[in-house]
């Protein structure tokens, strides 16, 4: 198995900056894509960004492209989630999550593993 283990949110106000991390461990290996899933409160969790293990390909929703950025660090197992020009919008817990393969096409369904969650808050 793999666990995922978040940290790194927090609150903060309107423009400002927050980087999420998430560390990988157990069965790594198995991992083909790992990214970020959020759920704002009443609303239904949604993804927002994801990486590819080998290649580095990246993903993001409309929503967070050009303020978002998604990285890893392979030799660490470790996931990052730098968020800049926070939004009150953006305020919701956030998850750390991970596809394992054999895995066709990109979608979102395919994270079945996730972290604990950790809480971002943007105040305007």
């Amino acid at each position: 198995q793999v666990q995922l283990v978040e940290s790194g949110g927090g609150s903060v106000q309107a423009g400002g900056s927050l980087r999420l991390s998430c560390s990988a461990s157990g069965y790594t290996y198995s991992t083909k894509r790992m990214g970020w899933f959020r759920q704002a409160p009443g609303k239904e969790r949604e993804g927002a960004a994801a990486i590819y293990r080998r290649g580095s390909s990246t993903r993001y929703d409309d929503s967070v492209k050009g303020r978002f950025t998604i990285s890893q660090d392979n030799a660490m197992n470790t996931v990052y989630l730098q968020m800049n020009s926070l939004k009150p919008e953006d305020t919701a817990m956030y998850y750390c999550v991970a596809a394992v393969g054999p895995l066709g096409g990109f979608s979102w369904s395919d994270f079945g593993l996730w972290g604990q969650g950790t809480q971002v808050s943007v105040s305007s």
